[in-house]
C-alpha cells in the first residue's frame, strides 16, 4: 500500500468519535473503554491519514464472534495480525481510514501503546523527530511495509524513552 503522510488534522478526532459511536452500538456492553492512540492522536504529527483506534474489551475471545458484523460494515478482519491477544480490524481497503485494534483488559500492550502516545503529547521535540523520519521515510520508500520496517528500530529507542518517562514520572 502507498504510503500516504498528511499534516496533522482536527477532523482526525471527529473520525475517531464518530467511529467509537458506532462501535458502541455493535460491541455493547463488551466495551469497557476506548482510546485514540497512533500518530492521528498526536497534535501536529504527520502521518498516515488512519485512525488508530483502541477498544478495550472484558474478553478478546468473544470479539471473533463479531467477524462478519465488522465484515459487513467495510471492515477487514486481520485477526491477530502478529499480536497475540489482539483483534485488528482494516477499514477502507487501499484507502484505509480506521485501524481498531482489540485488547482484553489486562493485556500488557495497552500500557505499551498509551504510554508512547502520552510521551509524544508531552514533548514535541521527540514529535519534530519523528516526524522528520517519517518524511524522509516516505521519500525512500513507496511501499507501507518497507516504511514500517525501516522506522522500526528508530521507534522501538523512542518507546524506551517513553517508557523510562513513565517511570521516572510515577516515582
Amino acid at each position: 500500500m502507498k504510503i500516504r503522510l498528511t499534516e496533522y488534522d482536527d477532523k482526525w478526532i471527529q473520525k475517531y468519535e464518530e467511529e467509537v459511536n458506532l462501535l458502541e452500538m455493535i460491541f455493547g456492553e463488551e466495551i469497557i473503554t476506548f482510546e485514540h492512540f497512533g500518530s492521528t492522536s498526536v497534535p501536529e504529527m504527520k502521518a498516515k491519514p488512519v485512525i488508530d483506534m483502541m477498544c478495550i474489551v472484558k474478553d478478546i475471545n468473544k470479539i471473533d464472534s463479531f467477524n462478519e458484523k465488522m465484515n459487513s460494515l467495510g471492515y477487514d478482519v486481520a485477526g491477530e495480525w502478529g499480536l497475540p491477544g489482539r483483534r485488528l480490524f482494516r477499514k477502507g481497503g487501499e484507502n484505509r481510514s480506521h485501524h481498531i485494534h482489540f485488547y482484553q483488559f489486562d493485556n500488557p500492550q495497552i500500557h505499551r501503546h498509551l504510554i508512547f502516545r502520552d510521551y509524544l503529547r508531552s514533548h514535541p521535540d521527540e514529535v519534530e523527530l519523528y516526524t522528520n523520519l517519517k518524511v524522509e521515510l516516505a521519500e525512500r520508500f513507496d511501499d507501507t511495509s518497507f516504511y514500517s520496517q525501516a522506522k522500526k528500530p528508530f521507534v522501538k529507542e523512542m518507546e524506551n524513552r517513553a517508557l523510562q518517562w513513565h517511570s521516572n514520572k510515577n516515582q
